[in-house]
């Protein structure tokens, strides 16, 4: 069996252009060989491609320079959550900005924005929209808290977004389809939040009525510093912690909560944990304890037996 030729240095770890590969010599058979994987037409590629940035960086060189990754490959690639139902989808997003017309590749879905209206950036490795325009491509796929769980993402933990950039975003897109529901979700994204689970705590919440929490607050009593929380109500000493999955898998997460919990206990706070459940099905109970427990730290100190009332 005859050896393979081996591609040029610059081919050799990442995909590239038939075409390309061509004019640096690389003959047809040696394109066609089953060493090579074709994860899109006219691109070659000596590892199958798996994850989002995976796969976009195949694409990348089939890419003009006025067109960029969008919608939600632009949203995975930053790390913006997305619903589980998005997850593993396959095709990518490619938005062209200008007149031209829109990419028609298998495995890739087209779209056009006018110059102006979207702005690109780069991560990974690949051109894509920005932060703030990302956001505003998902208000067509996204429901009114899903999108205020991305926009708490971007302002918040992610840190790739400010309000008041999302705000000129949304401003830009005036007229198009979806920007009603995102000016909804403007007004109700807040900095601060630091998973998806805080920003279901606090939108179950508020919209049953409570005040609104403060966001990873600091619990200070005679200057000392006790802990930081995921949402808290300061004037009735109540704080909320959400448990992901995180909290009890993980050993040190786990010491570390109960750490969290004695110490609040000692400086008169209540300390409601909320799971999944709890925002869930479970979402009106999870409410009502918050409730009466804010009833009760409003009027009188606090007395801990009353917290474990469920």
């Amino acid at each position: 069996m005859t050896a393979r030729r081996r591609l040029p240095l610059a081919l050799r770890d990442a995909s590239f252009r038939v075409r390309d590969a061509l004019h640096r010599g690389v003959s047809r058979g040696r394109l066609d060989a089953r060493d090579l994987v074709r994860p899109f037409h006219g691109i070659r590629s000596a590892v199958p491609p798996r994850t989002v940035d995976e796969r976009a960086r195949a694409l990348a060189p089939r890419l003009r320079p006025d067109q960029v990754f969008s919608h939600l490959t632009a949203a995975a690639i930053l790390g913006i959550p997305l619903p589980r139902r998005f997850e593993g989808t396959p095709r990518l997003h490619v938005t062209t900005i200008g007149a031209d017309q829109a990419l028609r590749v298998r495995g890739a879905v087209g779209h056009r924005a006018h110059h102006g209206r979207v702005r690109a950036t780069r991560s990974r490795g690949v051109r894509l929209t920005t932060p703030a325009d990302t956001f505003v491509a998902l208000g067509t796929m996204l429901t009114l808290d899903e999108l205020i769980i991305a926009g708490d993402a971007l302002v918040g933990w992610l840190g790739w977004a400010t309000a008041d950039e999302l705000v000129r975003a949304v401003s830009r897109r005036r007229g198009l389809r979806g920007v009603v529901k995102l000016r909804r979700a403007l007004a109700e994204i807040r900095p601060g939040s630091r998973s998806p689970g805080e920003t279901r705590a606090r939108l179950a919440l508020v919209r049953r009525g409570l005040p609104e929490p403060a966001l990873n607050h600091d619990v200070v009593v005679d200057g000392r510093w006790i802990a930081c929380v995921d949402l808290a109500y300061p004037a009735a000493r109540v704080a909320i912690e959400y448990e992901s999955d995180l909290h009890r898998t993980d050993p040190a997460t786990f010491r570390k909560d109960l750490t969290r919990g004695e110490r609040l206990k000692d400086v008169d706070w209540w300390l409601v944990r909320a799971t999944a459940d709890d925002v869930g099905r479970g979402i009106d109970r999870f409410v009502q304890r918050v409730r009466r427990l804010l009833d009760v730290g409003y009027r009188a100190p606090h007395d801990h037996r009353l917290a474990t009332l469920r």
